[in-house]
């Protein structure tokens, strides 16, 4: 079994696409996939940035906070359903940002609804920063969502940032992409492979 970490901003749609990616490798791949917070709002926190962006990031605290607050209480078994719900919500049905929407997400994934209050505090900011040190760590820290760590069975770790893929791959499709991810992410001294983004986002 190959165990995967993936670190999530619930707002960001590439790591949403890799999200349902890896769910779609788990079916295909003897692998088993976890689920972390990492948020681009304390990333990229007194960073000077475009202006659509930073308005896009000053509505990603609340939503990452409820993730994260999924994760401190539950561990990352619930963070896999929250994100479900969330991302389903986000991404797919484009309902508005709010308390309504996290209740609901919350309700789905069979968590209490209250956790939705996490949304408009501080109180887990800490603990954000925290999760993306562990993300983004191995990975560098100019980088953001979607990061993944692999451990092989033998125990050793590869970590990178991506796949920025669209749309979702499925089946056979997927565990092709898993497959030259990994032996692209495994050779020493590979860094970058790249071209523009020609298709919209699809989740």
């Amino acid at each position: 079994m190959t165990n995967v970490d993936m670190w999530f901003d619930p707002k960001c749609p590439w790591a949403w696409i890799a999200s349902r990616w890896l769910l779609e490798v788990e079916r295909v791949r003897d692998v088993r996939v976890r689920f972390h917070v990492l948020s681009l709002a304390v990333l990229n926190e007194g960073r000077a940035v475009e202006a659509w962006y930073r308005e896009w990031l000053d509505t990603a605290w609340g939503p990452a906070r409820v993730a994260k607050a999924v994760e401190q209480k539950y561990g990352p078994d619930e963070v896999r359903a929250v994100y479900t719900a969330l991302g389903t919500r986000i991404h797919l049905e484009k309902q508005p940002l709010g308390r309504d929407l996290y209740a609901a997400a919350l309700t789905e994934a069979g968590l209490p609804a209250d956790l939705a209050d996490a949304a408009g505090t501080t109180d887990l900011d800490d603990a954000l920063l925290d999760g993306n040190r562990t993300g983004l760590g191995p990975v560098g820290e100019d980088l953001g969502t979607p990061a993944i760590h692999v451990t092989a069975p033998d125990g050793e770790v590869t970590a990178f940032f991506g796949p920025v893929v669209s749309p979702v791959p499925r089946g056979e499709a997927a565990g092709k992409l898993w497959d030259g991810v990994l032996l692209v992410s495994g050779t020493p001294g590979f860094f970058e492979l790249k071209r523009a983004r020609t298709r919209p986002v699809v989740g």
